[in-house]
């Protein structure tokens, strides 16, 4: 394991300073509400992800599981927080995770979670390293503007992000707005709310027993590893969130 530790150094860094973005493959229509060349003109320059591919996965294994955090400012968080959350930037840390890709390559990816979290969520991604399962991007919900519609259409795994929760009764806050849930591989993962299905690409993966690669599933790699960390998955509920994972099941 490799660690950076929280530094004021490590703070004056972007977020995305190290983050690889995977291609989608074409077999998965990953959508969004605007053009690739208008999300780059309205993405801050600290969640911009870069093109580097990471490393080749090859028969001799991947390349070691390293991960490191940073605190954060409200100036990390231009849409995903604002006056009024329930935490402050303060209580949160930025997370750079090396994940295995769709594309069978090394990446990494920065994930900004509650620092109360930082432990369990670094063991549950050192566990879907090892085990190969694979998860298409992941980058701060801000290079989407704050909007979740955006980062589950791209299959964004993300976690922080201060909204109200989706659903049909009273409004409250989300777990993402403690940085307290994780959305993983959100097209493979969908969260069916009412008959909706959101994103909409992932009508392809409402039947669950067509099991493929990034599929959450009772006893998969996935939810194993969040259940081994007292985390609880929405794939069990009544309208299932196949992609949600959080500390006390909502």
């Amino acid at each position: 394991m490799t660690t950076v530790p929280v530094s004021t150094a490590a703070a004056s860094r972007p977020l995305s300073s190290t983050v690889s973005t995977p291609p989608a493959p074409t077999s998965v229509a990953v959508t969004t509400t605007r053009s690739a060349a208008a999300l780059a003109a309205t993405t801050p320059p600290a969640v911009t992800a870069t093109s580097a591919s990471g490393a080749k996965v090859g028969t001799s294994g991947l390349t070691a599981f390293t991960w490191s955090q940073r605190r954060v400012t409200a100036a990390d968080l231009p849409h995903s927080w604002r006056r009024g959350c329930p935490v402050a930037p303060s209580a949160l840390r930025a997370l750079t995770l090396r994940f295995y890709g769709f594309d069978g390559h090394s990446h990494l990816g920065v994930l900004v979670v509650a620092a109360s979290s930082v432990t369990n969520v670094v063991a549950v991604f050192r566990q879907l390293y090892a085990q190969r399962f694979p998860v298409r991007r992941m980058i701060p919900v801000d290079a989407y503007g704050g909007s979740d519609d955006r980062s589950v259409a791209a299959d964004n795994t993300a976690g922080f992000n201060c909204r109200k929760a989706v659903t049909t009764g009273p409004a409250s806050w989300s777990m993402h707005a403690y940085g307290l849930a994780i959305d993983i591989d959100p097209v493979e993962n969908p969260y069916i709310e009412g008959g909706r299905v959101i994103p909409p690409a992932g009508s392809a993966f409402v039947n669950r027993s067509r099991v493929r690669p990034g599929m959450a599933r009772p006893g998969s790699t996935v939810v194993s590893a969040f259940a081994r960390r007292g985390w609880k998955w929405g794939g069990t509920w009544s309208d299932p969130d196949y992609q949600h994972f959080s500390t006390n099941g909502r």
